[in-house]
């Protein structure tokens, strides 16, 4: 009996030590930078206006308005692109307002938006080769790349949200460098060895890497392309949560959900020798298969014992003498590093997947975005700006303190399947806290995204147009008000 007794005092101890909560994680001090904020909601309310004015004019009554704007945006790049401009200078100032303003026009004209699309891309080659002149990371060139690349994106996005589905072009061509590099085709794409993948998936935890920084972007994940010289095989290296480090077939890439995907290239006169991107890829695959690579949570963009994604990229072509990332990536405020601490992060100045498009080094080859998903896409991007701004407010990610004896189990079982080289339900690196955290976050986005999307019906239905990014916000603000 006193045996039995004794038994069940010591099972009774152990379950009730799987009960005992991890120590709160403490509030890092980030990295000391004053986040971007637009600040420009008057400007947003006129745009709408304009567009909904638009629309009871009609395209035939559109032909001169948009044909002047597009000739004023085209007065504007070529000024830009005759002289050197420092940040700040009125002619980016001008170009931005063009934009801004023609986009409604357009909206409510879709056969002119080739026309737009054409317009921004050459913006973007202007705007990438006027900053390589620039401090990347001084505030006033960042800020200044940001409004115009991040901005112009976004307002030509805004445009192709209110056309068909089917309207919608789902690939977007840039500056297709030349490469002396062995290539194959992704996505209608030619892609070289070296080429860098930087992509945005769909989880939560994809809209929170993508948004979740100084200058919120639209991508959450980085991966690099090695093509063979002998067979032209197309290998990807990229770092998952999951699994740390992997090779990847196209398919094995492709079959994860991507709501968008922009290849980049190391420009040709960066590189001393034509094949040192190639070199970079062939670095990042032997490293891959050379050994287990772990996930770096902390996301130490300098170590690369671990890495996260965007060190496969960083530290590959550092290996050949190129600093990518000119402009690094920073995450200042508390509520976002709060949050990215409770995941893990330790390193508040690293690689980001969103600033790699700004660095001057890499040319836009193209950007694939699914026609389908693009709503979805801005809709989880404005839940999740609604949660951080909780997150400023002192709200703090949760999690179900019931499950955390079935998630330290998990835990453990996922730590004997890694040590032969397996995969558990807790990635490796990852606390069974932190993982329901992630499913915190997973179920919460989840419910007042639904809320959101049925709001966005309803203002559809109501107004006869989709809800731009800045009511989206407003839908999400409002959701989330009425979940807590």
């Amino acid at each position: 009996m006193l045996r039995r007794l004794r038994r069940l005092l010591v099972w009774s101890s152990l379950a009730l030590l799987l009960f005992v909560p991890d120590p709160p994680p403490g509030v890092p001090g980030g990295a000391g930078r004053e986040p971007f904020v637009w600040d420009r909601d008057a400007l947003w309310e006129r745009l709408e206006e304009r567009f909904a004015r638009a629309r009871e004019v009609g395209c035939e009554g559109l032909r001169a308005p948009i044909a002047e704007g597009l000739a004023a945006l085209d007065g504007h790049l070529a000024a830009l692109e005759s002289a050197e401009r420092p940040p700040g200078h009125p002619g980016y100032e001008a170009l931005e307002a063009g934009l801004f303003e023609l986009g409604p026009l357009v909206a409510a004209c879709p056969e002119r938006v080739d026309e737009l699309e054409a317009a921004h891309e050459r913006m973007r080659r202007v705007v990438k080769d006027q900053s390589r002149r620039w401090d990347a990371n001084a505030r006033d060139a960042r800020a200044q790349v940001y409004r115009l690349l991040y901005g112009g994106r976004m307002a030509v996005e805004e445009v192709l949200l209110q056309q068909d589905e089917g309207a919608i072009v789902a690939l977007s061509h840039g500056t297709d460098e030349p490469s002396a590099t062995p290539s194959a085709t992704l996505l209608g794409v030619r892609v070289h060895s070296g080429d860098v993948l930087v992509s945005r998936g769909g989880a939560p935890t994809s809209a929170l890497i993508a948004r979740g920084n100084d200058y919120p972007g639209n991508f959450s994940h980085v991966a690099l392309v090695h093509v063979a010289e002998d067979t032209a095989e197309v290998s990807v290296v990229e770092s998952h949560i999951e699994q740390g480090v992997v090779v990847s077939t196209l398919d094995q890439y492709l079959g994860d959900r991507k709501l968008r995907v922009m290849v980049l290239r190391l420009r040709a006169d960066v590189a001393p020798d034509p094949m040192l991107p190639h070199r970079a890829a062939e670095h990042a695959l032997t490293e891959a298969r050379r050994r287990h690579i772990p996930y770096d949570f902390a996301m130490d963009h300098r170590d690369p014992s671990d890495m996260f994604c965007s060190e496969v990229a960083s530290s590959a072509y550092r290996a050949e003498g190129v600093e990518l990332w000119e402009g690094l990536t920073s995450m200042s405020s508390v509520g976002v590093t709060s949050w990215l601490a409770a995941f893990g992060v330790e390193h508040f100045e690293t690689h980001g997947p969103s600033d790699l498009e700004y660095d001057p080094k890499l040319r836009v080859v193209a950007e694939w975005r699914d026609p389908e998903a693009l709503f979805e896409d801005h809709l989880d991007d404005a839940v999740v700006d609604a949660m951080l701004e909780g997150a400023e407010r002192g709200e703090r990610l949760g999690h179900d303190p019931w499950m955390l004896p079935a998630a330290r189990l998990a835990k453990a079982y996922s730590v004997v399947l890694n040590l032969f080289g397996g995969v558990g339900p807790v990635p490796e690196g990852m606390s069974a806290t932190t993982a329901l955290r992630a499913e915190w976050l997973r179920e919460r986005h989840a419910r007042i995204a639904e809320d959101v999307r049925r709001r966005a019906e309803a203002f559809r239905a109501e107004h006869g147009y989709r809800p731009p990014y800045w009511e989206l916000v407003r839908l999400a603000r409002e959701a989330k008000a009425d979940l807590d």
